[in-house]
């Protein structure tokens, strides 16, 4: 009998106690991720050149809470947002400012180096 509550605790501890607070984690370190992925678009639309071209590179973590995750800018619904995902949690953070006048799409990890490029051909 105590050998069968003693499993019974450790699934329960192992997901109240470690699971539950690295997935809260992992959901605000999206959330900060995705906010500034947006905020860097918004920046270099505000400086970028009325013809020409222009590419930043920037970097972001490169997990979180030991796990891998996606970054991926586009279009939801009738809006542009960054949305981060790893796993079962996900986050999305809408492009202020530049959202209703441009078109952003792409998507990264946080491996490496990230690079956004803006053309004003639109190619």
């Amino acid at each position: 009998m105590l050998l069968l509550l003693m499993v019974v605790m450790m699934f329960t501890i192992n997901a109240a106690f470690m699971e539950g607070p690295a997935n809260n984690l992992r959901y605000h370190a999206f959330v900060d991720i995705g906010n500034g992925v947006s905020t860097r678009i918004v920046d270099l639309y505000v400086i970028a050149p009325g013809n020409g071209t222009i590419t930043t590179k920037f970097d972001i973590p490169d997990e979180v809470a030991g796990r891998d995750y996606f970054v991926n800018a586009g279009m939801t619904g009738a809006s542009q947002v960054i949305q981060v995902e790893g796993g079962d949690i996900q986050s999305r953070v809408a492009i202020a400012g530049i959202g209703a006048t441009k078109g952003v799409t792409g998507n990264t990890t946080g491996a490496g180096w990230n690079m956004i490029h803006y053309n004003s051909g639109g190619v």
